[in-house]
């Protein structure tokens, strides 16, 4: 069978025509070390020349999948997985006696937000505002909505075609009747964006980036500040609250308190895990709270007149302190958490104490910390993944779950409770994994340090080299991979394969020195621990090099790029969706700059050798056998360059040896991932799965049509 897969791999890719790429070598200057970069021309994706070239590229890919019999089999039962699930829901807020949540289910393209009276059947809902009917091409998401204190109104942020570049509109929740109010450039990729209500109702607050003349052009996606409007004036007469001696990087979170009386914003030194916070008083005053360097990573408003931080200083798995609002003193804020042995994720407060969701290298375990009294362990599934924490009154807990074999659903707990209560949303899904189990085991990392994997297999596996074998991993930013359910999984186990998730350094899955372990001129730890990962799955006999798959996306895709550079001969296939691959110049991106905390940049000397030792589009080698690429990436993308993606595949496809295909997929409709229509993400994950099958030899009869 291996033998026939990879003569089908090699006799549909002779077919594929070549795509003329010029290279047309331009040098950059960095301390001193002079880099030539024969592909810069395809930044520009303005230019003829580009796009032609981006549409040959799409043109090729597409004829790649067009020639396998069984896409077309795998695209329906992947559609039919996901529509013969039942609907899923986030709830989002509870305001004015009114729950406000997210509503999916396909086949719509997008979900819809809905308001209800109770969490418990019937549940019942109605609709506050449908992105399905305002756009019925699906290509308009909701970025995030916010409702004022009294639950009359809504603010929604709407952008197109997953460009995440939104615009604030304002709703009747009782009636879905759109407000004239629209407040343009409130949220893009850059710093996000964030709005809160004031107490009665009659405005809000809003983070905003500069309109035209305010700034440099070059500065239109930076500088966030945060302003009000009043309903029902133009938005010319809004003011300015804050924000004029923030950072060019300064990524703005706001949230009012309960009451709508008091204001937090939560300001971001770009991407790499710093915050200060800043509180308007009730008065209408501001003051700063934290700073940079203080190491408050989150702070919430309490149920009694305090203020709750999750602070990571001299603690780097993270202690919980409380602040009375009466006395905004850091300095004498107490320990209402200590830091133990789990990470602190989530927390919530509650009449009478804290929900903590501690994460314990990526499953979660749940505790209630009760203000007088020991701890008390709530009971979730084993190896699961706990948030969405909201304590609506009293003690009464709402909390989501999920794992890697049962759909995600939400819960309630209260003191006392023996088991959580489940709600009216859970999720049910056609696919069953009784048949799979998870095993957590620990690859060892160049260095010594034990890197946990979590794989999933069919029970009584046998490990004899030969199951084709799926290896994902992130490892930046402090982001944790916990366990997350998917129904279209079923596919790949019905092939026979194993799926494999790496908690690697530069997650946050055992903290922030974990975190710190990974980023900037420690980056180099991530890509070790990836392949420690790929070593540990073929020693233990799971796979074989010639059926190791891997996939990542965005740092994830830099992942990829840096473990098919460094390590080409581990891995037979590699989807990297959207990511990044040269770290020279990745920073003269909008999004770019605000990574810089998280990466390092060019202009430090030191973070530049450090950068350039990895870059993985300046580490492609010519003549090298490389393994089989997909690039899939959106138009759109304000977060990673589409650029990126384009001159890896130019530079992959001139240098490799090895006959397999370099494959770009560029979706016009679609950006980062977020905000993308059911059907773009049910097309990609079709090519994606189609890939894998081909490249790894499986055996594709079941999903062939005759």
């Amino acid at each position: 069978m291996l033998g026939l897969g990879l003569m089908t791999a090699f006799t549909g890719l002779a077919q594929l025509p070549a795509i003329p790429t010029a290279r047309e070598p331009v040098t950059n200057i960095y301390h001193g070390v002079a880099v030539v970069d024969n592909y810069q021309w395809l930044e520009d994706a303005a230019e003829p020349a580009v796009r032609d070239w981006n549409r040959q590229q799409n043109e090729r890919t597409r004829s790649y999948f067009d020639k396998l019999d069984f896409h077309d089999g795998l695209a329906q039962q992947l559609s039919e997985l996901i529509a013969d699930e039942s609907a899923s829901y986030g709830l989002a807020d509870c305001r004015g006696g009114i729950i406000f949540a997210t509503h999916f289910k396909p086949p719509a393209q997008q979900p819809v937000l809905v308001r209800l009276k109770s969490i418990y059947p019937p549940a019942l809902r109605k609709v506050v505002f449908d992105p399905n009917v305002w756009n019925t091409n699906g290509t308009t998401s909701m970025d995030w909505s916010v409702p004022s204190t009294d639950g009359r109104l809504v603010a929604i942020c709407l952008s197109e075609n997953g460009s995440e570049n939104g615009v604030l509109h304002f709703f009747e929740t009782a009636t879905s009747s759109a407000l004239p109010d629209i407040i343009p450039g409130v949220q893009f990729p850059t710093g996000g964006g964030s709005a809160a209500w004031n107490a009665d109702g009659t405005g809000i607050f809003y983070t905003r980036y500069p309109l035209p003349g305010e700034r440099a052009e070059g500065d239109s996606h930076f500088y966030q500040q945060i302003w009000f409007h009043k309903l029902g004036t133009p938005i010319s007469a809004d003011t300015c609250e804050l924000g004029r001696d923030f950072p060019r990087i300064a990524e703005i979170d706001l949230a009012a308190s309960e009451d709508g009386h008091w204001l937090l914003a939560t300001v971001a030194n770009g991407d790499g895990g710093d915050y200060a916070h800043y509180l308007r008083e009730a008065s209408g005053s501001w003051r700063q709270l934290t700073h940079f360097e203080d190491g408050v990573k989150v702070v919430q408003f309490g149920k009694d007149a305090a203020l709750y931080l999750l602070s990571k200083k001299n603690a780097p798995r993270g202690k919980i302190l409380r602040l009375p609002l009466a006395e905004l003193d850091l300095n004498k804020a107490t320990v209402v958490v200590p830091e133990g042995q789990g990470v602190i994720g989530e927390f919530a407060s509650s009449a009478n104490g804290l929900y903590v969701a501690l994460m314990e290298g990526g499953p979660s375990r749940l505790w209630f910390y009760p203000k007088t009294g020991s701890p008390v362990e709530v009971p979730v599934l084993p190896v699961s993944s706990v948030g969405g924490l909201h304590c609506w009154q009293g003690d009464n807990l709402i909390f989501a779950s999920s794992s890697y074999l049962k759909p995600s659903g939400w819960y309630e707990w209260q003191p006392g409770m023996k088991v959580p209560r489940a709600t009216a949303f859970q999720t049910t899904s056609p696919a069953k994994f009784d048949d799979i189990e998870v095993v957590r085991e620990l690859a060892m990392s160049k260095d010594g340090t034990k890197i946990p994997i979590s794989i999933l297999r069919k029970k009584g596996i046998k490990l004899d080299g030969k199951n084709p074998t799926l290896l994902t991993g992130y490892g930046g930013y402090g982001v944790c991979l916990t366990p997350a359910f998917s129904s279209t999984r079923r596919i790949w186990f019905d092939a026979g394969g194993v799926y494999a998730v790496a908690n690697l350094r530069g997650g946050g899955e055992f903290g922030e020195e974990w975190h710190r372990a990974g980023n900037l001129t420690r980056k180099q730890h991530v890509f070790d621990d990836f392949i420690a990962c790929a070593e540990h799955l073929i020693q233990r006999k799971y796979t074989s090099p010639n059926k190791l798959a891997v996939m990542g996306g965005s740092n994830g895709g830099l992942l990829m790029g840096a473990f098919l550079t460094q390590r080409p001969e581990l891995a037979r296939a590699v989807v990297s969706r959207v990511g990044i691959y040269d770290m020279l110049r990745v920073e003269l991106d909008p999004n770019g700059a605000f990574n810089t905390t998280e990466f390092g940049s060019v202009k430090d000397a030191d973070q530049f050798k450090a950068l350039y030792a990895y870059s993985p589009y300046h580490h492609v080698q010519d003549g090298t056998t490389y393994p089989a690429v997909l690039f899939p990436c959106g138009e759109t993308d304000g977060r990673v360059n589409p650029a990126h993606s384009r001159k890896m595949t130019a530079r992959l496809q001139a240098a490799t040896a090895s006959g397999r295909p370099v494959l770009l997929r560029t979706t016009a409709t679609a950006g980062h991932g977020m905000g993308s229509s059911l059907q773009v993400r049910v097309a990609e994950q079709a090519d994606i799965n189609a890939f894998l099958f081909q490249e790894l030899g499986v055996d594709t009869s079941p999903w062939t049509f005759k």
